[in-house]
């Protein structure tokens, strides 16, 4: 019964809109985009930083390194070009996706998700 008890406050501690222990799901804001990061089982995570240069660092675990410097996306060390502002970015098990807001018209909002490619993973 303890046992049960504790795993369970477990999992509730892990599953968060930030982190999900249970799906591998990390999601935070960086800069003004949304960053989600998949196949991360932590039940912590680092928040992002923003250096003193502006430039914005995400690594929630060591398999997704994200950069932002000057709004060009950076993941692993693989270049994925300039991001507009509001725009999202998905590192799912390796391969990065952006979903591009475009600006509001009205009360009308669209977008495009946007495969990009694979990052490659760090050891």
């Amino acid at each position: 019964m303890r046992l049960t008890i504790a795993l369970i406050l477990l999992l509730l501690t892990g599953c968060s809109r930030s982190n999900n222990l249970l799906m591998g799901r990390v999601e935070a804001i960086v800069g003004t985009h949304t960053v989600v990061v998949t196949d991360c089982y932590r039940t912590t995570v680092p928040p992002p930083e923003l250096l003193a240069n502006g430039d914005h660092h995400f690594m929630p675990c060591r398999d997704a390194d994200v950069w932002i410097r000057g709004e060009e996306l950076t993941v692993n060390g693989t270049a994925y070009g300039k991001l507009q502002a509001g725009d999202g970015v998905l590192v799912d098990h390796g391969k990065v996706s952006v979903d591009r807001k475009k600006a509001a018209r009205g009360a009308n909002t669209s977008s495009a998700r946007i495969a990009v490619g694979h990052a490659a993973k760090g050891d």
